[in-house]
């Protein structure tokens, strides 16, 4: 099985809601314990992609947060680990670039604990001015 076999979509009505919850809920180390009623708010006020098989079974996800003109914010990107090692990461990653939506978008950011190498293959870099990055996290 190749990158052939799958399909990158933006339709959100394709979605597994299911799918995506179970993940980001049990699996994901970044967002543990998240409501449905979060992944669902969260999934409808941003920029979706599903990744399917020739079946249409979702099995990978990511969502963008952005204003479609000046700044773009990946997260919430995976592949279920049975799809794992096929290249679905890249090129979920290559459709979210070239995504004609966000052709205005020159500020892209991400957060990563493991797959630096997967995001440098596009272009992404370490931070190179920490000091002017700032967060806030309500626990």
């Amino acid at each position: 099985m190749d990158q052939s076999s799958f399909h990158v979509s933006t339709d959100k009505k394709k979605l597994n809601i299911d799918l995506i919850f179970e993940f980001l809920n049990k699996e994901a180390y970044w967002s543990p314990n998240r409501s449905r009623e979060t992944v669902e708010k969260s999934i409808e006020n941003s920029l979706c992609f599903g990744v399917y098989d020739k079946e249409n079974n979702q099995v990978g996800f990511a969502r963008i947060i952005t204003d479609y003109s000046i700044y773009a914010y990946i997260c919430d990107l995976f592949v279920i680990s049975s799809y794992r090692r096929l290249g679905l990461g890249k090129l979920l990653v290559k459709e979210m670039l070239r995504n004609p939506d966000l052709s205005l978008v020159k500020n892209w950011s991400l957060a990563t604990r493991d797959a630096h190498e997967l995001y440098k293959k596009f272009g992404f870099i370490n931070i190179t001015n920490p000091e002017r990055l700032m967060s806030r996290t309500i626990q």
